[in-house]
């Protein structure tokens, strides 16, 4: 008897699209969302208060998703810290 895979090449190609979207959405889209997000508030202000506080906003968005390697580490390092710390009896919970 044999083993046929089937669909095996689009599963690769899904796969490769999936990880070339990935990386144009936190590449590309988010970076241009984060400029779109600052003029669109500039402009409907124009006041430069709100027009700062997009700017602060718009970094912190790009920043953390330009830094989602060390976030998903960090998660993954809590929850394995937390699974395996101190056990905290029925009453500490």
């Amino acid at each position: 008897m044999h083993t046929i895979t089937l669909a095996a090449g689009w599963i690769q190609t899904g796969t490769g699209l999936g990880n070339d979207i990935k990386s144009l959405i936190f590449n590309v889209a988010i970076p241009a969302m984060c400029g779109v997000f600052v003029v669109v508030v500039g402009w409907k202000t124009k006041a430069p208060g709100p027009t700062i506080m997009a700017v602060i906003f718009a970094g912190i968005v790009w920043g953390l998703s330009a830094n989602m390697g060390a976030l998903k580490d960090k998660t993954t390092e809590d929850i394995t810290n937390y699974n395996g710390g101190s056990r905290l009896s029925r009453m500490d919970q």
